[in-house]
């Protein structure tokens, strides 16, 4: 029984199963910021900018009877874009471009 128990350590600790647990919470924590970032300020400013009541997400064009809800989908792609930048730029400062090492 002892050994099963060592061979389950070794395995978390060769697949690295703490760290990608530890970076799946920070990712949901750094998402949540970046999200309220950009719903609360960022989206604000530009529906300012657009001329838009209520901010970006209400921003639409309207053809006849028919309303192309724009400003939903650029929140949303704004969003993307600043979590891609934290990460990439997270990976680079902690130096970890490579997480597939083989083992030696």
């Amino acid at each position: 029984m002892q050994n099963q128990f060592k061979g389950f350590f070794n395995f978390i600790r060769e697949q690295g199963v703490v760290g990608l647990a530890v970076g799946f919470m920070l990712g949901g924590a750094v998402s949540k910021v970046v999200t309220a970032l950009i719903t609360d300020i960022i989206n604000p400013l530009i529906g300012a900018i657009f001329g838009t009541t209520g901010g970006l997400k209400n921003a639409a064009i309207e053809i006849g009877q028919s309303k192309i809800l724009w400003g939903d989908f650029v929140s949303v792609a704004i969003d993307f874009l600043v979590i891609a930048l934290v990460v990439y730029f997270g990976v680079k400062i902690i130096g970890i471009e490579r997480l597939d090492r083989k083992k030696e």
